[in-house]
């Protein structure tokens, strides 16, 4: 049997999975302008996965880099999640950060 492909497909699936609470936590406390962050991550993922000899780790580091891509819209979409009330704000933001989100 060649179970590869599920080890790989689990694996994506809890790598997408963890960046859910990772965005949510972001936004919490950085607001969207952390999404440098997410985009240098990504790209520092893709070049490990271009530099990795291993098939396996380099599909794993791209879907890692590219969870990281699709991060940064989802903190732009978490801030209108916040704002329409479905998810808390952090009172304890300042002010100057958060116009400077908006």
């Amino acid at each position: 049997m060649n179970i590869e492909g599920i080890i790989l497909g689990l694996s994506t699936f809890l790598l997408i999975g963890l960046f859910h609470p990772i965005v949510i936590k972001s936004e919490y406390y950085f607001g969207v302008g952390c999404w440098p962050v997410f985009l240098a991550v990504g790209i520092g993922g893709c070049v490990g996965s271009l530099l990795v000899d291993n098939t396996y780790i380099s599909v794993l580091l791209g879907v890692f880099s590219f969870s990281c891509f699709w991060s940064i819209l989802e903190l732009f979409e978490q801030r209108e999640r916040v704002r329409k009330g479905w998810f808390p704000s952090n009172p304890n933001r300042h002010e100057s950060a958060k116009e400077k989100n908006e």
